[in-house]
C-alpha cells in the first residue's frame, strides 16, 4: 500500500489495522515459535539472529525481548507518527481515529500502525542485508521456515552462498529452488523440528563450534 492510498482510505486503514491488534491479543505462539527461542537460548544470543517477515508479537509472547527479533516489516503493537518521527507502543488496543493523536507532536493524519506498507520503503532490509552478508563464512547456518520467498528475495540473497542452509516450507516455491538449501523439508515446522534440530547439532560440531550446553 502505498502512503497516499493511507491519506485518501485514513479511516478504513486504521480500521482494518485496529481489527488484526485485537484479534492479536488472543493469539498464541505455536511449537515453531518455542523452537526458534530453544534454538537461541541453547546456541546464544551472539549465534542466532532471528528474522522476521511477520508483523505480529508471537516470538515476544514465546520468550524473546524485543531487540532479539528483527521485525523487518514493523510491528502491530507499535504506532509511529509521519510528522514527527515519533513511535510508540499501543499494544493490543485500537487506534480511536475520533480522539487519538500522536502523544508527541499530536498529529492525527500522519499517524500510521508501525507496519511497512506495499511498496513503502523498509529501514530495517539495510540491517537484514547485513546479516546475510555472513552467509558468505562457510561456518554460518541459515534455517529458513515459512516463506515463499516472492517478498524478500531470499533466493536471491543466499545464492552462492557457503553457508549451510535448510529449508523448511509447507509446499514448494517457484521462488526457492531446492539447489540451494542442503536439506529441504515440505512440512510443518512442527513436525520438522527433530530432523532440523539434528541438522544444527552435526553441522554445528562438525563445523568445529563448542557445544553450548
Amino acid at each position: 500500500m502505498q502512503l497516499q492510498h493511507l491519506e485518501k482510505n485514513f479511516e478504513l486503514v486504521h480500521k482494518f489495522y485496529n481489527t488484526r491488534r485485537v484479534q492479536l491479543k488472543d493469539v498464541k505462539p505455536n511449537e515453531g515459535h518455542f523452537w526458534v527461542r530453544r534454538v537461541f537460548e541453547k546456541y546464544g544470543k551472539e549465534s542466532v539472529i532471528n528474522i522476521t517477515q511477520n508483523v505480529d508479537d508471537l516470538f515476544e509472547k514465546a520468550g524473546f525481548e524485543e531487540d532479539e527479533v528483527l521485525h523487518i516489516h514493523g510491528g502491530l503493537t507499535k504506532m509511529q507518527c509521519l510528522a514527527c518521527g515519533n513511535i510508540w507502543k499501543i499494544g493490543y488496543d485500537e487506534f480511536d481515529t475520533a480522539k487519538d493523536r500522536c502523544p508527541k507532536c499530536g498529529s492525527l493524519k500522519g499517524v500510521k500502525p508501525k507496519v511497512v506498507f506495499f511498496y513503502e520503503s523498509a529501514p530495517l532490509y539495510k540491517d537484514m542485508m547485513k546479516y546475510f552478508d555472513l552467509l558468505s563464512n562457510p561456518k554460518s547456518i541459515l534455517v529458513v521456515i515459512g516463506t515463499m520467498g516472492n517478498v524478500v528475495p531470499v533466493a536471491d540473497m543466499i545464492a552462492g552462498t557457503p553457508a549451510k542452509k535448510i529449508l523448511c516450507n509447507k509446499e514448494p516455491s517457484k521462488f526457492l529452488s531446492e539447489d540451494l538449501f542442503g536439506k529441504v523439508y515440505y512440512e510443518s515446522i512442527e513436525s520438522a523440528i527433530t530432523k532440523i534440530e539434528e541438522d544444527i547439532s552435526s553441522w554445528w560440531e562438525w563445523l568445529g563450534y563448542l557445544k553450548s550446553i
